[in-house]
């Protein structure tokens, strides 16, 4: 295991979260329905709880978090505004667009599986266990959009 790679690793998922947490913020602010805002608060909740993980683990291997986002993800917090403009806060839409970022955040997660070779066993099982929590608020995300159909 090459901690240098294993470092870009974490950090990718890093990346992934602060993706998921600036385009909740976005939705969060694009909704009055109170029951989405608390959606999104959870949604956040749950990437800034990864990011506490992936960042000490960083951290521990000597490297520095990244602040940054994905190039995917300002793409995503764009669209998002303009969906929501000319939508009218359609709440199909709305949730149409978390569930596109959602997807978005399993592929990362999914490509860093790929080769768990740069992991160890303790970083493969806490990667999984974010995955599991992911693909759950995706799920909820989905369900949600298909009521709102």
């Amino acid at each position: 295991m090459e901690t240098n790679k294993t470092i870009d690793a974490l950090n990718n998922l890093v990346e992934i979260n602060n993706d998921r947490v600036e385009g909740y913020e976005t939705a969060l602010k694009e909704t009055d329905a109170a029951d989405l805002k608390t959606l999104f608060k959870n949604l956040i909740g749950t990437s800034q709880n990864n990011l506490n993980a992936l960042s000490e683990e960083v951290l521990r291997l000597g490297g520095e978090p990244t602040a940054s986002t994905r190039i995917t993800g300002k793409f995503f917090r764009a669209w998002m505004d303009v969906k929501a403009a000319l939508t009218g806060n359609d709440r199909h839409q709305i949730l149409a667009s978390c569930e596109f970022g959602e997807d978005k955040a399993l592929e990362a997660y999914e490509e860093a599986l790929k080769d768990s070779s740069k992991f160890s066993t303790e970083q493969v099982t806490m990667v999984r266990e974010q995955q599991t929590r992911l693909r759950a608020d995706h799920d909820h995300v989905r369900s949600l959009r298909d009521a709102a159909a």
